[in-house]
């Protein structure tokens, strides 16, 4: 039995605290820790079997009952608490990203070299159906080479300008996933990023520093060109969508929706829109991706996301933002 401690009440901590309840028999969650804990937070966790609350995640780091800690507080924590539960020797599984600061995460890669502990990165998109379906059909060669790879990823609505102030911006809280998805899906590392941005949504989003519209260009290592767009605001639902076109043909795979009904009359022909947001689109893949790190720790195998998934997505996308400051095309190497 896997003895697991939470970091982190909120949405996500909460999606991961129900699947390891309900869904991972070889595992319990013994402690979840939150600054902002309340009544109303205590009584959930006791419905799911959670023994203990507590304000101080230190409790957690400190309980050698405890085998694995899933960090799903606020990004400025991600690398310190790493550091921490890596020198307490558990088992960690950290939401991205591990930090935003390249030198952060090469201390969370130093500190694994020292205590190798099982560490997984929560990049959840690849664990969709969708996706993977994609990505196997790439690599039993069903398409050839890729040759060109386009990722389409909006937002329903724009988040609050406060939480941009502090996310990192566009490349680093929304379109990071993508550049995962990208390595995902092309099987290689990107060496050149292009990025191109606007302010089309908000112009609150501009004042803050920030882009809500953005297009980025790469190209892969095995000679592949990709494409990402990103809008902050999308009026249909979340849209999420990508393609692989290579040397024999094209995979590509649409957007969740409540159905696959489709109605057609004399009006024209109408579908359902696009599953709402991230928790109603993933919900599967938060699972898959909680389960898989448990049985990394029972089969004592490597995870499925380490920590240079962690930090390659990261590299590029400073290497984006880097290129819209400076409008030129920026190389990986450029970075770290």
């Amino acid at each position: 039995m896997i003895t697991v401690g939470i970091i982190g009440a909120g949405r996500i901590g909460k999606v991961h605290a129900g699947t390891i309840a309900y869904h991972v028999p070889g595992a319990k969650i013994k402690t979840i820790a939150d600054p902002f804990m309340n009544a109303e937070t205590e009584s959930w966790a006791k419905s799911i079997g959670i023994e203990n609350t507590t304000k101080d995640y230190k409790e957690i780091i400190a309980d050698k009952e405890i085998d694995a800690v899933l960090i799903c507080s606020s990004t400025d924590t991600h690398s310190p608490i790493s550091l921490e539960a890596i020198a307490a020797g558990k088992h960690i599984f950290c939401e991205k990203p591990i930090d935003h600061d390249v030198a952060k995460i090469k201390e969370v890669m130093e500190a694994l070299k020292k205590n190798p502990v099982k560490y997984q990165v929560g990049f959840n998109r690849r664990f969709d159906h969708n996706y993977e379906a994609v990505e196997q059909a790439v690599r039993a060669g069903k398409v050839g080479d890729p040759h060109l790879i386009l990722i389409t990823s909006r937002d329903p609505a724009p988040p609050p300008v406060e939480y941009i102030k502090v996310s990192g911006g566009l490349f680093l809280d929304m379109m990071i996933h993508d550049f995962d998805m990208v390595r995902y899906l092309a099987g290689c590392d990107a060496v050149e990023v292009y990025a191109e941005g606007a302010v089309l949504v908000d112009k609150a989003i501009g004042e803050a520093g920030d882009v809500d519209t953005a297009v980025v260009t790469l190209k892969m290592e095995n000679g592949a060109i990709a494409v990402i767009d990103n809008s902050r605001q999308a009026v249909y639902g979340y849209d999420q969508r990508a393609e692989v076109f290579g040397s024999k043909g094209m995979v590509q795979c649409s957007n969740d929706a409540a159905s696959t009904a489709v109605l057609s009359n004399e009006n024209g022909v109408t579908g359902e829109v696009p599953l709402h947001f991230f928790l109603e689109r993933y919900t599967q893949a938060y699972a898959k991706e909680v389960i898989q790190f448990c049985e990394a720790i029972e089969k004592n195998t490597d995870t499925p996301l380490g920590v240079e998934d962690g930090l390659k997505p990261v590299l590029m996308g400073l290497a984006a933002k880097k290129s819209l400051e400076e409008h030129r095309p920026v190389k990986i190497s450029e970075i770290g």
